[in-house]
Parts: C-alpha cells; structure tokens; sequence
C-alpha cells in the first residue's frame, strides 16, 4: 500500500435533511447518486454502469481524494471466509466478493499475493474457539483449510510458536487504493462522473425527485444510494429515515516491523478471536509493498475520522458517550476496553501481544506506524453489529453497518445493492 494513502481526512460530515421538488426530466437530472467514494460506494457505482450503461450516474464525496477513510487505512487482506456466521450476508459475500475481487484485479494487472492466513492457539483454552473457526471456514465453503500442530505450524512460518493453528492458504493482500483508483477508470469510462471536495448538506425530496444540495452547487436525481461509512447512522437519520443502531468509531492503532525483522513473517499470523467481539485481535500483516503491520488495537476513537490520539471532536465525542446502546457495550465490556487502552499507550504491552506468536520480536523492532478507524454500528441493546447491514427508503438505498470484510466482499455487496436498487428504483434506464 502507498504510504500516502495512510494520511487522515478529517473534513465535516455530510448533513441531510428533507424538504420537496418536483420532477425533472432534464439532462441534468442523475438518474442515481452514489453518496461516498469509498470502495463500496465506487464498486456499486461501478455495477450500475456496468448492468445499465445508459444511466446517468454521479458519485461525490466530501474529500478532495477517494478512499479517503477506511479504503485507504486498510491493511489489504483479501479475507476468506473464516469467521462469519454461516448463511449471513457477510459469510456469502465475503466469499463472492473475493473471487470477484481477485478476478478483477487479474484483469486489470492490480497484484494479489495468497500468503495464507495462519491463526495460531497458544494456550489449551483457545482450542474450542479454534475449532468453531474451523468448523465456520468449513461451513462457508472456504477452501483447504488444515488444523496443524506445532512442527506443521512452523513449516509455514518457522519462526511462529503455538499449540496448535488453522492453516488457510487461500488467504490473500492486495492494495485496496489500486483497487479503487482502477474502479474510478471504469465509472468515468463508462460514463459516470466523480465530483470530490462536495460535502452534501442537504437533501430534499418529493414528486420522485431529489435534490442534494452542497456550498457550491444543487444536484438533482431520482435515486441515491448511502455509503457513507463512519457517518452512515447520520446520513440514514437525515434523510428521514432514523436507523436504530449509532455509528461508533474505533481506532486501530499499527506498528511497522523494523526491515531486519519482516522476514520473521511470511504472511498473515491471526491470534484465536475472541467470539464476543467482532475485531480480530493484534496480528501480524504482511502487505503487497513488503512491509509487515503489528496491530491493530481496538480503542474508542474521540471523533468519527479521528487517526490520532489527539484527534478530538467534543461534539461527537460528548454524543457517543451520551448513547444509551454504546453505555450498555462499555458497561459490559470496560475490562476488555480498559486492556485495549493500555496497549495503546503502552509499547512494552502490545510487543508482549506480539511476542505470544513471533517470540523473537522485540520493543526496539516496532516502530509507529499507521492507524485506521472502524465504522462499527451497535444496536441499542449495547450489541455490536456482527453482521452488514442494509437499510432502505423511498428512492433511496443506506449500507448501514460494513466493517471488515467489506473492502473483501465490496464488489458483491455491490452486486447485491444494485439488485434492490432494480426492484425499488424508479426510472432506471
């Protein structure tokens, strides 16, 4: 991954709200706006070219380059399947998407790289939990995974440790920002248009027309599809239809291996989940540009695109503590909350993290490296939504909840958006 693409965005969120037009059967007139340039909302930009080549499509975005949030903070794993309820949204998608994915970036000459996936059990009460992954990866169909141990774990990546470890090959990297910039090639050249730097600060709609207004300039549709990421509940909320669940960010924090060091790992080395939690734990990354990412932690960002401790937005800070779902989660869960802080802050407590799988690591071969913030929905209950989430008004389609594997699954996700979209759309070409 381009280390440029590790920068923060951290520009205003966009605000709708709802009044009436009329309908409009100018030119001007976008059959459909994609609201968010993010690999989910450039994928499903795409699909609609792709299945109505005369639609006319405009996707915008608040910041001056795409994928400026979660696309562009991704560490660039190409997830197989492993942990996904069976039969849920994202165990199929995840598993279409990357078969998609990978047949895409062969046609395009974008680099994929199947180093496999190794999640490692270092203690006998991990076992359990090892095998439900196995039997889930199993389940969704995903291919030759192998339970190993210790001597099978160490032919794939000698200088791991471990009792025992699920093995699955098909596991891949790629550069998501590739990936996405190839995806704005084929919007414009079927057609569509990109308008970045456009903050979209109203909505109004009525008589089977919308206007989406910014500083600069009004823009009328017919249909929008929301892929707004870490601002999705808001967005949702805005145009009239209120989501029950809130948007909460959390940053993930990584160090870089040290060059003398990133020969100590292959591929990817997984701790075992915690089956509570959604995250998957500090683990060891090897990415397409060679460079070896330790982490992430999983920590309460203080604003939404907040990628640094110091990054604080009082407003949504104050709101995300003022939830009542995100006070139950925190209630329920300060312990673990309280250990994911810690290593933040403390080196010499994430290096022990890392230190269970490669023990030859030290402090001295971290050094700081990138960080990104997970839109991570919760349900007022205090529950963290586990699975992708889609939601739905007149005119208008809202991804409500797509944390990791989306950037996996975003071409499927798309697929599947554009097919709701051709059942609830008015006026599709």
């Amino acid at each position: 991954m381009d280390r440029s693409a590790l920068h923060s965005r951290t520009a205003p969120f966009c605000r709708l709200t709802v009044c009436a037009v009329g309908r409009d059967s100018s030119p001007d007139v976008h059959d459909v706006v994609v609201v968010g340039a993010g690999i989910l909302g450039l994928a499903t930009a795409r699909a609609l070219l792709r299945r109505h080549p005369s639609l006319r499509l405009l996707v915008v975005d608040k910041e001056p380059l795409v994928a400026s949030h979660q696309t562009g903070h991704n560490s660039g794993v190409l997830h197989a399947g492993l942990y996904y309820t069976p039969g849920s949204l994202k165990a199929r998608l995840c598993r279409s998407g990357k078969s998609m994915l990978e047949e895409y970036a062969e046609q395009r000459g974008i680099p994929v790289q199947r180093c496999g996936k190794l999640v490692i059990a270092t203690g006998s009460t991990e076992l359990p939990a090892l095998d439900e992954l196995h039997r889930r990866g199993e389940a969704n169909g995903v291919p030759d995974l192998q339970m190993l141990g210790p001597a099978g774990l160490r032919d794939v990546e000698p200088h791991a440790t471990g009792i025992r470890a699920l093995w699955s090959p098909s596991t891949a990297i790629v550069d998501y920002r590739t990936v996405a910039a190839a995806m704005v090639d084929d919007i414009r050249a079927a057609g569509g248009q990109i308008r970045l730097s456009t903050e979209i600060t109203a909505v109004t709609k009525s008589s089977g027309q919308l206007l989406l207004e910014s500083a600069s300039e009004t823009l009328a549709a017919r249909n929008m599809v929301a892929c707004a990421g870490l601002q999705a509940d808001r967005v949702s909320q805005m145009t009239g239809s209120p989501s029950l669940e809130t948007m909460v960010p959390f940053r993930g924090s990584y160090y870089l291996l040290s060059p003398s060091t990133r020969s100590l790992v292959r591929g990817l080395i997984y701790p075992v989940p915690d089956p509570q939690f959604p995250f998957l734990g500090i683990h060891l990354t090897r990415r397409i540009d060679g460079e070896v990412l330790a982490g992430p932690n999983a920590v309460l960002a203080y604003r939404r695109e907040g990628y640094r401790r110091r990054d604080v937005r009082l407003e949504e800070l104050r709101s995300v503590l003022a939830d009542p779902g995100f006070r139950l989660l925190a209630r329920r869960h300060w312990r673990t909350g309280l250990a994911e802080t810690w290593r933040d802050w403390d080196k010499s407590a994430f290096t022990r993290a890392v230190r269970r799988f490669v023990p030859e690591l030290r402090s001295r071969d971290l050094r700081h490296g990138p960080a990104g913030v997970r839109a991570q929905a919760v349900d007022p209950d205090g529950s963290l939504v586990d699975d992708f989430r889609l939601g739905s008004e007149e005119r208008i389609l809202h991804v409500r909840n797509a944390p990791s594997p989306a950037a996996t699954a975003s071409m499927a996700i798309a697929e599947h958006l554009v097919s709701k979209a051709e059942l609830q759309f008015a006026d599709l070409p």
